[in-house]
């Protein structure tokens, strides 16, 4: 099985090329975090501090859990990059200009900006407190994070499909949330990085479609396994100072839940979206153990639908040493 990735990733490694010209962007051409913040060189930069500060009273403390999670979710992207590179197929120490690892190369670096102009926002925003923010930001490279996937490329490629997507809808819908609160700069923030995110997903997406065409029961089977285990968070092993790897996560997420910045709905979406741009309920020859695994998938979003209705979350918020309870430090 791994000779066959192996071979599928060599095969489509020289449209790999072709996929950064469609979905990447050059760094001299793509936006920058310092095209949205106050320049710190211009005369006006205090003003301009001050009315980021003034806008970001208007947000609620679940949107600033949310939005502070989903930061350092950002920023562990040296855990992403390493684990990307270690997957089989990429062959980062070829002597050739390997196109996989490229990609990867680019795609964090990509990926790099929204961190950093998150992070930067945060700071300047006076609402977080932002020692606690880096604790937990720094625990969470520390800890690393285990998805499920091994180095297996096409579990890789279904988890990263899945979740660029997922990201651009978190990140859009915080976009959405500041614009009604008047913060029209955190908002058009939100919405790039959700652009991004999108691209992204289709690329990805697309490295998929292009597997299914060369190893379809192969792919198949990976996919039903990812979704067999569920398709987690990058950062599910997120804490705060002095909790335990993980407990911070479950927090988030019913934060999120709590506040529909992502949902459980938003997650069986997705698998229909996946199933239906795959066309799994067209796919020919497939083997016995490949159309079982294609029976499940096609199956699955009724079942999480049913499950999803008698889900409970907590309504009670719970206090994070990020935020104080008014949003203010």
């Amino acid at each position: 099985m791994k000779n066959i990735r192996l071979e599928v990733m060599d095969a489509i490694e020289p449209k790999v090329a072709g996929f950064m010209d469609d979905f990447l962007i050059p760094a001299e051409q793509i936006w920058q975090p310092s095209d949205f913040l106050p320049d710190s060189q211009s005369e006006g930069f205090f003003d301009h501090l001050e009315q980021i500060r003034e806008e970001a009273k208007e947000l609620s403390y679940d949107f600033w859990v949310t939005l502070v999670a989903d930061t350092i979710t950002e920023e562990a992207l040296p855990t992403y990059e390493s684990w990307l590179m270690d997957v089989e197929g990429i062959n980062q120490h070829a002597k050739e200009n390997n196109g996989w690892s490229r990609w990867v190369r680019a795609w964090t670096a990509e990926e790099n900006r929204h961190g950093d102009v998150l992070n930067k926002y945060l700071y300047l925003s006076g609402r977080v407190n932002m020692r606690q923010v880096e604790i937990s930001t720094q625990h969470l490279i520390t800890d690393g994070f285990d998805i499920g996937t091994d180095r297996d490329p096409y579990k890789n490629f279904v988890y990263t499909t899945f979740q660029e997507l997922a990201t651009n809808i978190s990140h859009k819908r915080e976009g959405q949330m500041a614009k009604k609160k008047g913060n029209i700069l955190l908002g058009k923030m939100c919405s790039i990085i959700a652009g991004d995110e999108m691209r992204h997903h289709l690329a990805y997406r697309e490295f998929v479609k292009t597997i299914l065409s060369h190893d379809p029961n192969g792919m198949i089977l990976a996919f039903a396994d990812m979704m067999k285990h569920k398709i987690v968070m990058p950062a599910h092993f997120l804490r705060e100072s002095g909790g335990t790897i993980g407990a911070a996560f479950e927090n988030f997420s019913n934060c999120a839940q709590r506040l529909g910045v992502y949902t459980s709905q938003d997650y069986i979406e997705i698998l229909q979206k996946l199933n239906s741009y795959w066309e799994l309920g067209t796919l020919r020859s497939l083997n016995e153990e490949a159309e079982k695994a294609r029976d499940y998938l096609m199956k699955l979003p009724e079942r999480l639908i049913r499950i999803s209705e008698r889900m409970k979350f907590p309504e009670d918020q719970y206090r994070f040493s990020w935020v104080q309870a008014n949003g203010v430090i």
